[in-house]
Parts: C-alpha cells; sequence; structure tokens
C-alpha cells in the first residue's frame, strides 16, 4: 500500500510540475526526440522530455517541398459514360507504405496504455490524458505557421466538418487554426485546474471526470485528424512523420483501452488506424463511410 501511495503522489507530483509540459501560447520549434512516456520507475510517469529539432529546414524549402508533393497528389479523373468527370480524388500521402513504416520506436504499445496494478484508474487518465495534450499540442506546433485562416478555411476531415460548441452549447463555423485554440485552451484550463486534474495527493477527483477526459480524447483526436488530412506533407518536409505515426499509434490504442472515443467519431480515419494498429480489431463501420458520398458534408 506505501508503494501504491508514492506513485500516487509522485505521479501528481509530474503532473503538477511547473516545467512539465508546454504552455499552448508558446510557439516552439522544438519537438520529441524521444518520446518514451513509459514511466521512469516503476509505474510513476515522469514529466515529457524534450530536444530541438534536428535541422529544421529554411521556410522556403518547406513551401517548395509541400507544394512538390501536393501537385503530385491529384489523380486522373476519367471521364463517364454521360460526359460528366466526377470530382477528382486526392491520394491520401499519409496512407504511403513508406511513410507508415515510419516510427521512432518499435516498442509495444498495448503495454504502455494497459492499467497497471496499484494505480488508480483515474490516476492514469489524468497521466496519459495531461502527457497526450502536451505532445499533441507540441506536434501541431510545428506546422501552425501553414495552418491559417486561408488555408484552412474550415476545420474539416475529409467529408467532415468539425463546429466548435461553447460552454453554453453554442454552434460556431470556426476556420482550423480557430478551432484548435479553442481546443487547446478549453484544455489547457482543465487540465490546470485543481479541481479537475489534482495534482495534491489525498484530493478527490470530481464525479464528472471520465466524462471530462472523453470530451479532452474526442477534442485532441480532431486535432490529430486535421495535421493528417491538411498538414501531412509539410510534416514529412520536417521529417516528423515518424513521430506523428507513433504518437497517433498510442493516442488510439490508449482511447481503444478504455472507450474514451465513440467508434464512429474515429471513423473518418479508419483506414490509417487500420495500417498503424493493425492487430486490435475495433474501427467497426472500416471505410464504408467513404465510398459514394464525395459531395456530402458531415457535421459534429
Amino acid at each position: 500500500m506505501g508503494s501504491w501511495r508514492r506513485c500516487q503522489e509522485e505521479a501528481r507530483l509530474a503532473r503538477g510540475q511547473p516545467g512539465a509540459g508546454t504552455p499552448y501560447e508558446e510557439r516552439s520549434s522544438v519537438f520529441l526526440a524521444d518520446f518514451q512516456a513509459l514511466p521512469a520507475q516503476g509505474f510513476c510517469p515522469r514529466p515529457a522530455q524534450r530536444a530541438r529539432l534536428p535541422s529544421l529546414r529554411p521556410l522556403s524549402f518547406l513551401l517548395e517541398a509541400a507544394s512538390a508533393w501536393g501537385s503530385s497528389m491529384a489523380l486522373k479523373s476519367k471521364a463517364k459514360p454521360n460526359g460528366k468527370k466526377p470530382a477528382p480524388e486526392e491520394k491520401k500521402l499519409y496512407l504511403e507504405p513508406e511513410y507508415t513504416q515510419s516510427r521512432i520506436t518499435d516498442f509495444e504499445f498495448k503495454e504502455l496504455v494497459t492499467l497497471p496494478r496499484e494505480i488508480d484508474l483515474n490516476e492514469w487518465l489524468a497521466s496519459n490524458t495531461t502527457t497526450f495534450f502536451h505532445h499533441i499540442n507540441l506536434q501541431y506546433s510545428t506546422i501552425s505557421e501553414f495552418c491559417t485562416g486561408d488555408s484552412c478555411q474550415t476545420m474539416a476531415v475529409g467529408n467532415t466538418q468539425y463546429y466548435w460548441y461553447d460552454e453554453r452549447g453554442k454552434k460556431t463555423k470556426c476556420t482550423a487554426p480557430q478551432y484548435v485554440d479553442f481546443v487547446m485552451s478549453s484544455v489547457q484550463k482543465l487540465v490546470t485546474d485543481e479541481d479537475v486534474f489534482p495534482t495534491k495527493y489525498g484530493k478527490e477527483f470530481p464525479n464528472s471526470f471520465e466524462s471530462l477526459v472523453k470530451k479532452i480524447c474526442r477534442y485532441l483526436f480532431h486535432v490529430l485528424a486535421h495535421i493528417y488530412a491538411a498538414h501531412f506533407k509539410e510534416t514529412l518536409a520536417l521529417e516528423l512523420h515518424g513521430h506523428l505515426n507513433t504518437l497517433y499509434t498510442h493516442f488510439i490504442l490508449f482511447i481503444r483501452e478504455f472507450n474514451l472515443v465513440d467508434s464512429k467519431e474515429v471513423t473518418v480515419m479508419d483506414d490509417l488506424t487500420e495500417v498503424l494498429c493493425s492487430g486490435g480489431g475495433g474501427g467497426a463501420g472500416g471505410n464504408g463511410g467513404s465510398g459514394g458520398a464525395q459531395n456530402h458534408v458531415k457535421e459534429r
């Protein structure tokens, strides 16, 4: 029992440490070189380690590379018998085998997400959720200069368009950078709230904690999906696709393990999940939603 309490205290200290994690407002030029969410000792989580990006390329190079990749993405459309041409399909670059095979570790993530015997479920959810928030925030910050109101006028992933709902439930259509800003600001407010994510030993989690974690994970999934759908070219140019794939795999297995996001919500990325997380079922509905609905926009 003593070791359990020690782990709980160290876990909370790690989450409450002032230097742990990166504030959302900081648009840093750093990223995780060592993506080890594996606890340092026993099962006690530690703050994320950060290192400088390996040789960031000049902005001009990134723009040229992005445009070059973009020009190769459009598939030639074939004319239908009635003379009408179908809407041009875009090849999903992130599904190319040469890129899906890129990871920064071959660690078995299933072992990482499993709840340890001596750790309380809420502590485990809190520690992992805050870690994913910092990692996804950092991953997005590497391409944030390319995600603008002009380039990403809506928060969309394929045929699915996301709207922001404020605390009063008011639905707002916004650009992708606005949506991400809403997400990161609201999540940061939650994970730093002692009444929601307590860091002092002995303080209880609120009854609504699990539902709040589900809400956070749902929003974080939207951000990850947008990076793949709209900014994978830039991620490739930065040579950070291995980090993105590793982060996505870890996150998906975590939300599956604890049923934190509705399966319908993640269907939009089923094709990628199938490739990166093969061997772990789920994904009911597979790719069924993508065929024959080229012009149908889903709202969430």
